[in-house]
């Protein structure tokens, strides 16, 4: 009787959890708990702290899988508002950190409303293009377009000018999965170009800095380039097995800011060395493969449109960190998925997996 009362309890507990997907999201949370520690070796308080946002990551995704992507659209609108009203009152009540104004304090702890919109952009989006599917016309992608430019303007003007392309770019990709014509795409890139000086007018002092370093770091070694000088430095000398884990010199010397966080790929890369990237990046190119088959197999159009930007959100995740750290792109604050310290950004991680999930096991329901 205890044996059925265990195998009735694993088989509720795995309802809905996709194994292959999450037997890539595993290796990828253990590597970055024994990066974070090594990170953070004379501070095991963040490790504890990493430990229970991986666990209240965990019962997130659990109970987004059991949520039919009928029952997500119905959040989509509410989940879209109440993000907006949280991000307006940030301006006049949020904490200011580094000197940016991006979190909400709601007494014990604290929440950055725009990591919300990693999930509700292109949930909301979906929804739309979903409602619309049968009469789409140029007047819906403008009106989406509408949609996403509100919380990235919000957003980008706190600043956080990484989680905002983070946000633009899911909702670009529902967007474009749903049918954007190739002729508007043209006119928005010439539009881009043509809108480039007024954007780089608008930029802050910081972020003119990090793009102009990005070209030549030493000509600020000690300010906006230190970054990137001390990122690429720990990374090559890792070689190609590295210097082994907890004996990364640049890391325990400190001489990587941010190491826990945005920088952990370099901690990574300086104690794994070269294999251990392609490890780590192979582990990427499963999950977003995955993700796209969960994407190709979904049954109707708002959970296509939102597996395929989920999916490739952690795409663009990955690329931009690793090509920060690397010194190929500006540096801006977008953490490496499941690796980088963090509560609100793991957590949304998750959710995107568990609604990953939820896609895969209630396809042959999720019919109109």
């Amino acid at each position: 009787m205890f044996g059925e009362y265990v195998r009735r309890f694993f088989s509720r507990l795995l309802a809905n959890i996709d194994l292959g997907l999450f037997g890539i999201v595993l290796p990828l949370l253990l590597i970055g708990l024994a990066t974070v520690f090594s990170a953070t070796y004379d501070t095991g308080s963040r490790v504890f702290s990493h430990l229970l946002n991986m666990a209240v990551g965990l019962g997130v995704m659990w109970g987004a899988a059991q949520c039919p992507p009928q029952r997500l659209m119905r959040f989509s609108l509410p989940l879209y508002g109440v993000g907006i009203i949280l991000l307006v009152l940030v301006f006049p009540l949020g904490v200011v950190v580094n000197g940016a104004r991006r979190w909400l304090s709601l007494g014990i702890i604290r929440i950055q409303p725009s990591e919300i919109f990693k999930i509700a952009t292109p949930l909301m989006l979906a929804w739309y293009f979903h409602k619309y599917e049968t009469v789409l016309s140029l007047r819906h992608y403008v009106v989406a377009f509408l949609l996403l430019l509100v919380p990235f303007a919000l957003i980008a003007r706190q600043p956080d000018l990484g989680t905002a392309i983070l946000v633009g770019a899911a909702g670009f990709y529902v967007i474009f999965f749903a049918g954007l014509p190739w002729k508007v795409m043209g006119g928005m890139l010439a539009a881009a170009a043509a809108a480039a000086p007024f954007f780089w007018s608008v930029l802050h002092d910081y972020q003119r800095r990090r793009i102009l370093t990005l070209l030549d770091p030493t000509t600020d070694p000690l300010g906006a380039g230190y970054h990137i000088i001390q990122s690429t430095i720990a990374i090559g000398s890792g070689g190609p097995y590295g210097k082994g884990w907890l004996d990364g010199t640049q890391t325990h010397l400190e001489f990587i800011p941010e190491r826990h966080t945005d920088f952990i790929f370099a901690v990574f890369a300086e104690e794994h060395g070269l294999l251990g990237a392609v490890i780590l990046l192979t582990l990427y190119a499963l999950l977003i493969l995955r993700g796209l088959m969960i994407a190709a197999n979904a049954s109707t159009l708002f959970s296509r449109l939102l597996a395929g930007s989920i999916t490739l959100s952690f795409f663009t995740y990955a690329f931009i960190n690793m090509g920060m750290v690397s010194g190929i792109l500006p540096v801006v604050g977008v953490p490496l998925p499941f690796m980088s310290y963090g509560g609100t950004a793991l957590v949304m991680l998750f959710l995107g997996i568990g609604i990953l999930m939820s896609i895969q096991s209630h396809r042959s329901l999720n019919r109109r």
